[in-house]
């Protein structure tokens, strides 16, 4: 069902602007406008108005009076998603920006807690649980804009999810606002409390379709006493899951990230990030970057990160491997991982997948999606790269040298049914950590089981009974 694209009448817009004063009522087009860009450029979205609520009272307020008048309501984070579920679709939409609601409000270290509202940006808890000597250890590439509230209603992944589990692992409760205006008071700092249905699992990963989340109780950690980071060369994917296999033997819960990288991944980030280096003297086809953290001290990492790298020589696993000499060279090592998204752009289009396989099938997998996607496209240049230690893939597909981008973009659908083909025949998920949204919305519905579907259909429908908060996402009614 498309978007309705009447435009809302003076007055009802008059009467959304009252909730939150004018000045955080936007209505120009140059300020609108970058609320409507998301960062991959497949949807640009429309909206005759955007409100910046300042409390939890004036967003109530505002699903008060679109409950009353039927407006669709779009809630929006920080703008980073990939999937387009934070975009307006049409001038009778209202966009409702929760980065005013930027507020810490408590950090408790005896509980290891954080009360945060929903648009503070993720590094800023990153640096208060630092300030209190403990760890928030949710990490993504853009934690530097996304927000708290965009993280928990996309159940975001990371780099963490290895040792510390994705959003849904990492949050305790929730307030949220339903569409009629209630307000869900959950900010329940309780690690066991089975009081019935856990409407705060159900919220998380709901993409904001139905309820908006304006705060939330987070898990904090003990800081790790050590931490070393390597960076390791091997022959093929095979090798990398071996390693990975020693790795978890030898280190457990102290292994904290296992990310795999391609040789053209690293020649794409060498080539458009200032400051990179390869950290090896040599290329190799394939690259592991591997952290230990350690309770108990720096000595200790540093033991266990040199014995798995023995162990994975004496067995002809590693090819080479260097370890971080010191904390800015681990940064450095990070960064040759975290630009991987962004060294893609000025190699032209390129056709992105967010996908999740077994972990035993990631070699198998990755074998399968180059031989399909090199027939359909001989000369398409793949950097699959991603969280192999669970299974999430960001299989991504750059254009061929000289190829026309946007021909090459118009053949993304295709692509993407021959990947997601061989992801689900895998029992896979092609949507690992960047949610559904409006892109793959109908791929959702073609390929979930009916009872799962109509039980989510069934679920939108009662907390949302008219269809008005973030209408058209995750799923059509």
């Amino acid at each position: 069902m498309q978007a309705t694209e009447h435009k809302l009448s003076d007055a009802l817009l008059a009467r959304f602007a009252a909730i939150v004063g004018d000045r955080n009522a936007l209505r120009e087009p140059e300020m609108v406008e970058p609320y409507l860009r998301e960062p991959r450029d497949l949807f640009h979205g429309r909206t005759g108005l955007v409100l910046r609520p300042g409390s939890v009272d004036e967003v109530a307020a505002i699903m008060r009076l679109a409950s009353e008048t039927r407006t669709p309501i779009v809630p929006q984070g920080g703008n980073t998603g990939l999937v387009g579920g934070q975009s307006p679709r049409s001038p009778s939409e209202v966009l409702v920006s929760l980065s005013r609601l930027d507020r810490i409000r408590d950090v408790d270290p005896i509980g290891r807690t954080a009360t945060v509202e929903a648009g503070v940006v993720l590094k800023r808890i990153q640096e208060a649980a630092d300030e209190a000597d403990l760890l928030f250890p949710l990490s993504l590439g853009s934690e530097g804009s996304c927000q708290i509230g965009g993280n928990l209603a996309s159940n975001a992944g990371g780099t963490g999810v290895l040792a510390y589990g994705n959003a849904r692992e990492l949050c305790l409760g929730v307030e949220a606002v339903l569409p009629s205006g209630e307000v869900l008071h959950g900010l329940r700092r309780l690690k066991k409390d089975n009081r019935g249905y856990d409407l705060r699992n159900l919220l998380i990963g709901s993409e904001g379709t139905l309820a908006i989340i304006t705060a939330a109780v987070l898990k904090l950690f003990p800081k790790p006493a050590g931490r070393e980071v390597a960076y390791v060369g091997l022959a093929s994917p095979e090798a990398a899951l071996t390693l990975l296999q020693l790795a978890e033997r030898r280190a457990g819960a102290q292994l904290t990230a296992f990310e795999l990288i391609p040789r053209l991944g690293m020649e794409f980030t060498l080539r458009h990030t200032i400051g990179s280096r390869d950290p090896l003297e040599a290329p190799h086809p394939w690259y592991v970057l591997m952290e230990i953290s350690s309770g108990r001290s720096q000595a200790d990492a540093r033991e266990t990160l040199e014995g798995i790298l023995e162990a994975g020589f004496e067995s002809h696993i590693v090819a080479d491997a260097a370890i971080a000499k010191s904390l800015a060279e681990a940064t450095s090592f990070w960064i040759m991982r975290e630009e991987l998204s962004w060294a893609q752009r000025p190699e032209g289009g390129s056709i992105k997948h967010d996908v999740s396989v077994p972990v035993a099938r990631i070699p198998d997998f990755l074998q399968a999606a180059d031989k399909a996607v090199l027939k359909a496209i001989p000369q398409a240049r793949i950097v699959a790269f991603g969280h192999l230690g669970d299974g999430n893939i960001h299989y991504n597909i750059s254009q061929p040298v000289g190829a026309d981008k946007d021909a090459f973009l118009a053949r993304w659908h295709e692509i993407s049914d021959l990947v997601h083909g061989i992801v689900l025949a895998m029992d896979g998920s092609f949507s690992a950590e960047h949610g559904i949204g409006q892109l793959k919305r109908d791929e959702l519905a073609r390929t979930k089981e009916g009872v799962e579907i109509d039980l989510m259909r069934r679920l939108k429908v009662a907390f949302d009974p008219d269809n008005i908060l973030n209408p058209g996402k995750l799923v059509q009614t």
